[in-house]
C-alpha cells in the first residue's frame, strides 16, 4: 500500500489575519474553495514551488466557537527556512513573537493568529549563535 501525504488542516478564526501571517513566513495561497451552501472557505498555502505540500487554512463564516483558546493538542507545523535569524527578524519586526528564539542557530518557534504552533528550522548545519537571539528568553510556551 502506498501512501502520500497530502495536507495539514488548521481550523481559523480569522482568515485575513492568518493569511497575513503565512504570507510573512513566505507561502503563497495555492487554491481557494469557498462553499456557499456550507458556508466556509477551505484556503490552501504553500511554500514557493511546493504546492504538493500545503497547509490548508479552514475558515467558518460564521464563528467557530468551539476553536479552543490554545492549539497545544493539535501539535505544530514545521519549515524548512534559509536563514532562521533572517526569517525570525522578519517576522518580528511585523508583529510576531519569537516564542522559543533560535539561540542554537537551528530551531525556532512562533504562534500564528489562531494559536497554531509553527517550528522553524534552519536548513542545513546550524548558524553561528548570535545576538539578539542567543540571549532572548522564550516568551510563552510553543
Amino acid at each position: 500500500m502506498q501512501l502520500k501525504y497530502l495536507h495539514t488542516m488548521v481550523r481559523v478564526k480569522d482568515l485575513d489575519a492568518t493569511v497575513a501571517f503565512f504570507k510573512l513566513l513566505g507561502l503563497e495561497e495555492t487554491r481557494r474553495i469557498d462553499n456557499e451552501k456550507g458556508r466556509f472557505t477551505l484556503l490552501f498555502m504553500a511554500a514557493p514551488g511546493q504546492p504538493e505540500t500545503p497547509v490548508e487554512l479552514t475558515y467558518n463564516w460564521d464563528g467557530d466557537e468551539g476553536l479552543p483558546s490554545d492549539s497545544r493538542h493539535f501539535g505544530h507545523l514545521a519549515y524548512r527556512v534559509g536563514n532562521i535569524y533572517e526569517l525570525c527578524a522578519h517576522l518580528q519586526a511585523n508583529g510576531v513573537v519569537i516564542n522559543r528564539p533560535p539561540r542554537d542557530g537551528h530551531m525556532a518557534f512562533v504562534r500564528s493568529p489562531d494559536n497554531v504552533s509553527i517550528e522553524l528550522l534552519q536548513e542545513g548545519d546550524p548558524l553561528e549563535p548570535a545576538e539578539p537571539w542567543v540571549s532572548m528568553p522564550n516568551t510563552g510556551h510553543w
